[in-house]
């Protein structure tokens, strides 16, 4: 089944929050993955520049989504520390964990803490705006959802706690993961924070960019504050 890959944007009169950055154009390379927009020029598609930006929340380190991180130099990233432990700790001696990093990526995170620009959690966190993030695990250690209020009542963004629907509809993981128990937890405090299924955002699945709207400006940039389609 085809993985498309997503970052999110969180706006409001107060702040900007990216949640995740996307993967890099070397990455896209070095897998042979298709690289359809740098992050960047979406978001200056929607008026946003790089130095705009807030905060970061880093769902988890794997390269598709911890990538771009030294384009936005005014963000405060957050991030679980238990990821950080486990990116750059002994378990990425094992090609099996570390074929999911990027050590250039995990670097430039590593010059941000150096520049204080990393605010570690350790479990549940929220940040300013009410916006919650949510310790899951399972995927990878310090994976963390990010629950957030809309115009339609509080949505998960899952990441890849759950990476299409139907691994959630039907409690079977996609097949790459640290913890399948704390996977299959995590299906249930996600279903425990919003209102219905239709409030679950996952990581991966192509079903999100056909069930909401695009924005007028840019066809690959979607309404997730509506209701799904």
């Amino acid at each position: 089944m085809p993985l498309d890959f997503y970052f999110w944007i969180i706006r409001d009169e107060q702040q900007i929050v990216l949640v995740d950055t996307g993967f890099s154009r070397c990455s896209a390379l070095e897998r042979n993955r298709q690289f359809l927009h740098e992050p960047v020029v979406l978001l200056a598609s929607l008026g946003i520049a790089p130095e705009d930006i807030d905060h970061i929340v880093l769902t988890h380190l794997h390269y598709d989504h911890a990538g771009n991180v030294a384009q936005f130099p005014n963000a405060t990233i957050h991030l679980q520390e238990a990821e950080m432990h486990f990116a750059t700790g002994k378990w990425m001696c094992f090609e099996n964990f570390r074929h999911f990093f990027s050590a250039d990526d995990i670097t430039q995170v590593i010059r941000k803490v150096y520049a204080d620009k990393v605010q570690f959690h350790d479990g549940n966190a929220t940040l300013p705006g009410g916006i919650e993030l949510v310790r899951i695990g399972g995927h990878t250690p310090g994976l963390q959802a990010v629950r957030v209020n809309t115009g339609r009542g509080p949505i998960m963004l899952a990441s890849d706690a759950m990476h299409y629907y139907r691994n959630f509809t039907t409690d079977n993981p996609f097949p790459a993961i640290v913890d399948v128990t704390e996977m299959l937890q995590g299906y249930r405090t996600l279903r425990s924070l919003v209102p219905s299924d239709d409030h679950l955002i996952p990581g991966h699945d192509p079903l999100v960019a056909a069930r909401y709207p695009c924005v007028e400006t840019h066809s690959s940039i979607f309404r997730l504050d509506v209701t799904p389609g």
